[in-house]
């Protein structure tokens, strides 16, 4: 009996792994990509405390510990390089934050299915052109004699601007150039959270004779509320994570001043000036005060409404 019980078992664990192994082959290749091109090279963060030599190699690089933090939190160029990148952080944030939740809410109350395919279609197509293509169409259609804004400001008598080359103007660009290329693809996840609502607790709003307003107001929103919050604390964490591609092909000698962010700061003085030790520990620094503003904003998120990551 026991070695039939025994048997049964170990078929039914075989079983269980044939049923699974599709699973596995599936979730395998995303893994291996994982391992290989992001925790194997988490190792070379040894470099930020290193005085890092190519001929030496990372081990054989002589120790210098924090010598390149302070270099980096004390220089006048990095204080201004942290200053504009948590400005046009926090900018993003604000701006682009609550407009896919107002998108998503405006989809969803289409009726019209043909205009909110329509709608959705305009406002998702955007994401998929590639930065290179959209800073391009920019650099085009704001040309400061050619370009098809400064034509049309001229056509009703007004003076051209030099959007690329006034130093104000530059944040305004990158953020809301950046909301109309995301902001469709952003509200997906708000609209499907809004696909779940309940329709018991809509039928019972319109019972109770409320608006259109008040039903998103007090049933739509409070509804989405948990997804909302989640959304809210990956946005924090990414305020100092500004991705070096987009803002690096706008920038130029005049809006230097303020397009100079860490990640073109460390590109700069890593790749081009081949100062590997001061721009691996910018690099940390940023991953560091990412992970922190993750773990602070998710900490306060949990204490007020009870919904958190963690």
């Amino acid at each position: 009996m026991a070695k039939k019980t025994k048997h049964a078992s170990a078929a039914g664990g075989g079983r269980i792994k044939n049923y699974n192994w599709q699973f596995w082959l599936i979730i395998a290749l995303p893994m291996i990509y994982a391992f290989i091109f992001a925790y194997i090279p988490m190792g070379g963060i040894i470099i930020a405390f290193k005085d890092y030599s190519i001929r030496k190699g990372i081990l054989g690089s002589d120790w210098v510990g924090f010598k390149y933090f302070i270099q980096f939190l004390t220089s006048k160029s990095s204080v201004l390089v942290i200053k504009n990148t948590l400005a046009l952080g926090i900018y993003t944030m604000i701006v682009s934050f609550p407009i896919p939740i107002l998108l998503a809410i405006g989809i969803n109350e289409v009726r019209n299915k043909f205009f909110k395919k329509t709608v959705q279609m305009v406002t998702y197509a955007p994401y998929f052109i590639s930065i290179v293509v959209l800073v391009g169409m920019m650099m085009q259609m704001m040309d400061l004699r050619t370009g098809i804004i400064n034509v049309l400001l001229q056509k009703i008598g007004m003076d051209p601007v030099n959007f690329f080359g006034d130093v104000k103007l530059f944040r305004s660009l990158y953020v809301w150039s950046g909301i109309w290329q995301t902001a469709g693809y952003s509200s997906i996840i708000y609209v499907a959270a809004l696909s779940g609502v309940s329709q018991e607790l809509q039928e019972a709003a319109v019972v109770d004779g409320a608006t259109r307003l008040q039903r998103i107001m007090h049933v739509d929103i409070p509804s989405i509320l948990p997804t909302v919050i989640i959304m809210l604390i990956f946005s924090c964490s990414n305020v100092v994570s500004i991705g070096m591609d987009k803002i690096y092909l706008m920038q130029n000698t005049i809006n230097a001043p303020v397009s100079e962010v860490i990640s073109t700061f460390v590109y700069k003085v890593g790749i081009v000036n081949a100062n590997f030790g001061f721009s691996t520990a910018a690099g940390l620094f940023q991953s560091v005060v990412s992970f922190l503003m993750l773990v602070i904003v998710n900490t306060i998120c949990r204490k007020i409404s009870d919904t958190s990551l963690w």
